[in-house]
């Protein structure tokens, strides 16, 4: 196992974890906000355990990577994966993203195609557009993301408790067995971060428009997304994703949290596997 750096044109460096045989079929998954490579720990073991080469990297201003203040938006999120990705000379990857990571993924292949890429997994991801516009009338108003920036600014370390204290993985709902072990290593993955590219980052996932970006992927991708998502509600974005996909399957699991992939492994990694041994 190593635990290395990849450096990006403007010096950027791009913390990554490596582990597996190097010839072994490669998944690089991409982290949501404000976490880090940490959150895959669920997925990487069972992948590495399956024979895979797993990959994950803390997005710029994120984990361990450089505390950037500028090119935190999802253009550069992309150029960033395709540094890592070229560093490597990864060929027939498996693209992996959470909430954001989800739109860095679409925007990744969108941007710079698929020629390195066999498939993708949009697990409870931002795409197509998750603030509410004209064309976009199921979205989030923009003021529940102002909501956000005003309460990441008054004291981010008691946001980044309340956040997977409550909406995301559900602990919020009745009856819901609350991990304090969860919750303490989703604020311990924030706030290794850099507040102002964690600032930043509340636009690039709320106010990109992906549309362009999930109707060129021209791979198998695997939309994957609970119903009782309470931060990336699923209407605007899962069921409208598999509208843009050219080769999209949707995936929806009843009652199921955003942070799925973490309080439901069990059922999230299997349903992965499946998808990665399909014939494409």
């Amino acid at each position: 196992m190593t635990a290395q750096f990849v450096t990006t044109a403007d010096g950027t460096e791009i913390f990554y974890k490596d582990w597996g045989p190097k010839n072994a079929q490669p998944i690089l998954f991409h982290h949501g906000w404000p976490l880090s490579a940490d959150d895959w720990d669920a997925q990487m073991m069972f992948f590495l355990a399956k024979g895979y080469r797993v990959l994950a990297h803390d997005r710029r201003g994120h984990g361990r990577s450089t505390q950037t203040f500028d090119g935190n938006e999802m253009d550069t999120y992309a150029d960033d994966v395709k540094a890592l990705v070229e560093a490597l000379d990864l060929q027939n990857v498996i693209h992996v993203g959470h909430s954001t990571g989800g739109g860095e993924v679409a925007r990744y292949l969108g941007r710079h195609g698929t020629a390195r890429a066999s498939k993708a997994v949009l697990l409870g991801a931002v795409p197509p557009l998750m603030v509410k516009t004209a064309a976009n009338p199921g979205g989030l108003p923009l003021e529940v993301f102002d909501g956000f920036r005003e309460t990441f600014l008054a004291n981010r370390s008691q946001f980044f408790h309340d956040i997977p204290a409550g909406p995301f993985y559900g602990f919020n709902r009745p009856g819901a067995v609350v991990s304090q072990g969860i919750v303490d290593n989703w604020w311990r993955q924030g706030m290794m971060g850099g507040a102002k590219a964690h600032y930043d980052c509340i636009k690039a996932f709320s106010q990109t428009d992906f549309t362009e970006d999930l109707k060129k992927i021209d791979i198998p991708v695997l939309v994957m997304h609970g119903d009782d998502d309470q931060i990336v509600p699923i209407g605007a974005s899962a069921l409208e994703s598999i509208k843009l996909l050219p080769k999209g399957t949707l995936k929806v699991y009843e009652g199921l949290p955003h942070g799925l992939a973490t309080t439901h492994p069990d059922i999230v990694n299997p349903d992965l596997l499946e998808f990665f041994v399909r014939p494409a």
